[in-house]
């Protein structure tokens, strides 16, 4: 473990393990250092992934630092929303805007992969919600497929599968995946046929 990521889980801890570190870091999101945001927005991100409870409340922050210019600081901020949509998905619902402009984010595939997890996420909680996010769901898979980042891409679309999708939804989900399913290869061919499987 290099000594970056060392410091990090440090902070996480101290974090999780005192309300005030976890607030001091949130408020490093928006401070002017850019060490200390992506600092902070992973520490935030791990800390949501060992005690969502404990970030949830924290969500408008983690949302407003989709704005921030760095690629680290958004994609850590998402992945702590992908988390936290299952504490509170309609405060999780004004991040789709960040989410849609860092899925098209040209610069930086971390970026493009955390936003698809997090709309993922966020649609699998209802059918209103997968309809929502369906657009920008279908988008990315055309955009990137083929892309380095699109494996792990078909990952979240994996679990968006066999969640709770509206017949609408399952049918164009399904549609779009169709053609790997049969004409694919390797791991594609079967992420595929594993995400038309799940849609019967």
């Amino acid at each position: 473990m290099s000594s970056k990521t060392q410091d990090v889980k440090q902070v996480a801890d101290e974090a999780a393990a005192d309300p005030k570190n976890l607030e001091a870091l949130v408020k490093a999101l928006s401070g002017g250092s850019r060490r200390e945001r992506q600092q902070a927005a992973s520490a935030i991100a791990l800390v949501a992934r060992a005690n969502p409870k404990a970030v949830a409340p924290f969500i408008g922050e983690l949302v407003d630092a989709l704005n921030r210019p760095e690629a680290q600081t958004r994609w850590e901020a998402l992945e702590a929303l992908a988390i936290l949509v299952h504490q509170d998905a309609r405060a999780c619902e004004k991040a789709i805007e960040g989410a849609e402009t860092a899925l098209f984010d040209e610069d930086s595939g971390p970026v493009r992969l955390a936003a698809m997890r997090f709309l993922c996420s966020f649609g699998a909680t209802t059918e209103n919600r997968s309809e929502k996010v369906w657009p920008l769901i279908d988008e990315g898979i055309q955009c990137y497929h083929g892309d380095l980042e699109f494996q792990d891409m078909l990952v979240a679309v994996t679990d968006f599968s066999s969640s709770k999708l509206s017949p609408e939804v399952k049918k164009k989900l399904a549609e779009r995946m169709r053609f790997d399913a049969q004409n694919g290869k390797g791991a594609l061919k079967k992420r595929a046929s594993q995400i038309v499987e799940n849609l019967k």
